[in-house]
């Protein structure tokens, strides 16, 4: 018999669920974001809502593990070339903004005279940082990742991750609570073991990781597989925690050192659905932490705060951009959406009063504008995309070409795909490899060829792969069943994309065209009508003849095709046993006729 606590937690699930069931469509539908819809589910169950949920501090643990998720899966899209790529904006105008943001708050905040100075410089520093998960979650839904101001903006948000340890560390000093010696001597302890948890971490998971999915892979188990990739994840985190830097930061760097791997697309497949579902549970808990009692007690300073504080950060970013090289468009949206106040505050804030530097009421009050703010965010993009919209279109905004074509997905690696791989991307076509062999994987690294693991037949894993970009898909894996589902997927989702596949026999051929891809080559056709070519070559028949014999075959074939699609497999057998009509329509026929 269920116990009650059981039977209460399945309460809690379902009322997480059913309130984001309903709120994020309704929000969605009005073009107000998913976000805005959990935001809005959390304050509706929450305490000041229905009080259908007690805020709990371990819902809101559990929930910070989808942002973890959610860095990790960002972590996969980059690498390490690409991240040193973006040292100019993550240490140039990451930090600057930092700076400048925390000094213009602390300074006004001081000048009104809210708080001391120790505090003003904690709580500027703290509301400088804006939401990683808010941000990016907002510019993924909207495919904005990889726009000019997406990629202008994420810099900014990875250095305010690299910043939290320094800040956490710069608490005692600000408290005034310990001596200087001590202080200094902790936080020198404290940097050598976070640099000496980052080295650990580089080496076991550069040499140690590829091994370890290897293994997994060659079990065939998905489940394991995904517990694997969950497993690395969380391991990664609790120890780069434990060294005093954020999870976040430790579930991005396991995401980057795992960006070069051939599990990579599999990984962020397996991830994607715990990553979605659980983020969609972190902003929930924001919202049930938005108090409106406290907002109707102090509704001016909490409005007038989050409004303030959006308003500043969007004007420092915008000026910050602008100096950095961005265009005025991209730097209206990046100072848009980074304007909100983060997640991270709520930490600082609750570490403060634990230090003496700041009052109960103070750190509730700035939580509240924190979480109001967020809420301002899609409203302010809004209105930076009117304005974008209404300056004249100057394309500084727009990427310039790029060289070569699309890219094209190739789901197989075996003979077939291994051929086809060279042909492709000798010709400059940028190719992405997915197999979910083990084995095909280890033996194409051997020559070069960078192979991802993952099963193609899952419309998941093309997805992460880039099918909605890509030029055309290539079905040339070992497996009929998993190429005809593959096939009804993409068709049924991306109706434009070109599709090749490989068929293995007439049958499966006859269940392919049913599917409707563009192309279908019948596995050892091509290669059986060669070696007959040459065969008959061998035996002294003119290429014109054999031409035409090989044309009358694909022909009859072609018959045969249909016949067995309409009839069944019996069908058209006589075919196959008529002798190949003498023509006169070979290049000897019409050679010899204009002699005659």
């Amino acid at each position: 018999m269920a116990s009650s606590e059981s039977g209460e937690f399945l309460i809690h699930a379902a009322t997480y669920l059913g309130a984001a069931a309903v709120a994020v469509p309704v929000f969605s539908r009005f073009k107000l974001g998913s976000i805005l819809g959990y935001l809005a589910a959390g304050v509706i169950i929450g305490p000041s809502g229905l009080n259908l949920m007690r805020q709990q501090e371990g819902v809101f643990d559990v929930a910070e593990l989808g942002v973890v998720l959610f860095l990790f899966v960002i972590g996969l899209e980059l690498s390490l070339p690409r991240l040193w790529a973006l040292r100019r904006d993550i240490f140039g105008l990451g930090a600057a903004q930092i700076v400048v943001t925390g000094a213009v708050i602390a300074g006004l905040t001081t000048a009104a005279g809210v708080m001391p100075a120790p505090a003003a410089i904690l709580a500027g520093c703290a509301l400088a940082f804006s939401s990683t998960a808010f941000a990016l979650q907002y510019m993924k839904e909207r495919g904005e990742l990889t726009t000019p101001y997406g990629k202008r903006a994420f810099p900014i948000l990875l250095m305010q991750d690299l910043a939290v340890a320094p800040l956490l560390a710069a608490i005692p000093f600000l408290a005034g609570t310990a001596g200087g010696d001590a202080v200094s001597a902790a936080n020198w302890t404290s940097a050598a073991k976070a640099a000496g948890v980052f080295a650990a971490i580089i080496v076991a998971m550069r040499y140690g990781l590829n091994p370890l999915f290897h293994l997994v892979a060659r079990s065939g188990s998905r489940e394991a597989f995904s517990a694997t990739a969950l497993f690395i994840v969380a391991a990664v985190s609790i120890v780069v925690s434990w060294a005093g830097l954020s999870m976040a930061l430790g579930a991005f760097l396991a995401g980057v050192m795992l960006a070069e791997s051939a599990y990579r697309h599999q990984i962020e497949t397996d991830i994607e659905p715990f990553r979605g579902l659980l983020l969609g549970l972190f902003f929930i808990s924001i919202g049930m932490r938005l108090d409106l009692g406290v907002i109707a007690a102090n509704g001016l300073v909490v409005i007038g705060g989050a409004v303030g504080l959006a308003a500043v950060k969007a004007a420092i970013l915008f000026v910050l951009a602008l100096a950095f090289g961005a265009s005025r468009n991209d730097a209206l949206k990046i100072g848009a959406v980074l304007s909100q106040g983060g997640e991270f505050a709520f930490v600082a804030f609750t570490l403060g009063v634990g230090a003496a530097v700041f009052t109960s009421m103070q750190a509730t009050l700035m939580a509240a504008i924190v979480t109001v703010s967020m809420v301002l965010t899609p409203l302010l993009m809004i209105l930076a995309r009117r304005y974008a919209r209404s300056a004249p279109d100057s394309g500084d905004d727009l990427e310039g070409p790029v060289g070569g074509a699309a890219h094209v997905i190739i789901a197989g690696f075996g003979r077939t795909g291994q051929i086809i791989s060279q042909v492709v991307k000798n010709a400059g076509v940028e190719v992405i490899a997915i197999d979910r062999n083990p084995g095909h994987i280890r033996n194409a690294a051997r020559f070069g060829f960078k192979v991802y693991y993952g099963d193609a037949a899952r419309l998941d894993t093309l997805e992460t792969a880039g099918v909605a970009e890509a030029g055309a898909v290539i079905l040339c894996m070992d497996d009929a069943d998993a190429v005809s589902r593959a096939v009804s997927a993409i068709r049924r989702k991306y109706s434009q994309i070109d599709i090749f596949a490989i068929a293995h026999d007439r049958m499966h051929e006859i269940e392919l065209r049913r599917l409707d891809p563009n192309v279908i080559v019948r596995e050892t056709l091509e290669s059986s009508l060669l070696m007959s070519r040459k065969a008959l070559e061998s035996l002294g028949f003119p290429d014109a003849l054999i031409d035409d014999y090989i044309d009358q075959f694909r022909e009859r074939d072609r018959q045969r095709l249909l016949a067995q699609m309409e009839f069944g497999p019996e069908a058209g057998g006589e075919m196959m046993h008529h002798r190949f009509e003498k023509r006169d329509r070979t290049i000897e026929g019409r050679a010899q006729e204009g002699k005659d």
